[in-house]
C-alpha cells in the first residue's frame, strides 16, 4: 500500500490542505512543508511506504538562537532535521534533485498530543507541529545530496548525538520529496518555487522540558539552537 492510496492519509492529506487554506485566508503565509512518520518503524507500524506531510507557517518559523515556550504541552519534542530549499517548482516528481538550490540546518518543535494512532486526525492537526528554527541555505549543497555532512546536537551543552547517517530515518532526500509531490499533486496541491521542506528528524525526537536548550550544528555548517 503507498501512501497516497491509503483513504484515511489522503483524507488527512485534503482536510490539513483545507485548514491551510483557511489560514492563508486569514492572512497567514505559508513558507513550506514539514515530513514525519518517515523513519523505518514508523513506516511499518502504519503500513505506509513514505512520510506523511504538513505545512510550514511564516508565524511559527523562528531564527537560530530564539525562544519557544513550551509551557502547557503535553509531551514537548525537539526534532532536528535537514531543511531542503526548492529554486523551482517541481513538475516532475521524478526530477526532484533539479528543484534544490540548497540544504539547511532545521529544528521543529512539536507537542506529541494526541498519541499517533489516527492518521487521519494526527494530519489535520498538522502533525503535531508547533515551531520550526531555520537557518540559511547552503547553495553548495544544490541538488540535495548530503555527502560528507555530519550531525551533531546537544543539549544543554552535552552531546546527545553525532552521527553522519544522515537519511537513516528519513529515507533518501531526493527521493521523500519525489513522494511528497506525487502524495500533494493527489491531493491537489504542489511544491513550488521559494518553498522550505523539512524532512523529518535525523535522531529519534529528544523530549525537552522548559529551559532546556538544544543545539543542532550540521557540519560543515553554522550551528543553529533553541531555547524551549
Amino acid at each position: 500500500m503507498t501512501v497516497w492510496d491509503d483513504a484515511s492519509v489522503l483524507e488527512g492529506t485534503r482536510r490539513m490542505l483545507d485548514r491551510r487554506a483557511r489560514l492563508i485566508e486569514d492572512g497567514e503565509r505559508m513558507i513550506g512543508w514539514k515530513l514525519a512518520f518517515g523513519a523505518p518503524e514508523r513506516l511499518r507500524q502504519f503500513g505506509l511506504t513514505g512520510p506523511l506531510v504538513g505545512f510550514l507557517a511564516e508565524s511559527n518559523a523562528k531564527s537560530s538562537g530564539a525562544a519557544v515556550s513550551c509551557q502547557g504541552w503535553v509531551h514537548p519534542v525537539a526534532e532536528p532535521e535537514i531543511a531542503v530549499y526548492l529554486g523551482k517548482d517541481v513538475d516532475e516528481p521524478d526530477r526532484v534533485a533539479e528543484s534544490i538550490s540548497g540544504l539547511g540546518a532545521a529544528i521543529e518543535l512539536a507537542d506529541v498530543d494526541p498519541p499517533p494512532e489516527d492518521l487521519g486526525a494526527v494530519l489535520e492537526g498538522n502533525i503535531f507541529h508547533r515551531a520550526v528554527i531555520l537557518d540559511q541555505p547552503a547553495h553548495s549543497r544544490a541538488g540535495g545530496s548530503v555527502a560528507g555532512m555530519r550531525a551533531r546536537i546537544a543539549n544543554n551543552g552535552t552531546e546527545i548525538a553525532d552521527t553522519a547517517d544522515l537519511e537513516a530515518l528519513t529515507g533518501n532526500l531526493v527521493s521523500i520529496l519525489g513522494h511528497t509531490s506525487r502524495l500533494l499533486q493527489s491531493a491537489g496541491a504542489r511544491l513550488r518555487a521559494g518553498e522550505v521542506v523539512i524532512a523529518g528528524s535525523i535522531v529519534p525526537p529528544i523530549p525537552v522540558r522548559p529551559g532546556d536548550e538544544i543545539t543542532f550544528e550540521l557540519v560543515p555548517l553554522s550551528p543553529i539552537s533553541v531555547t524551549v
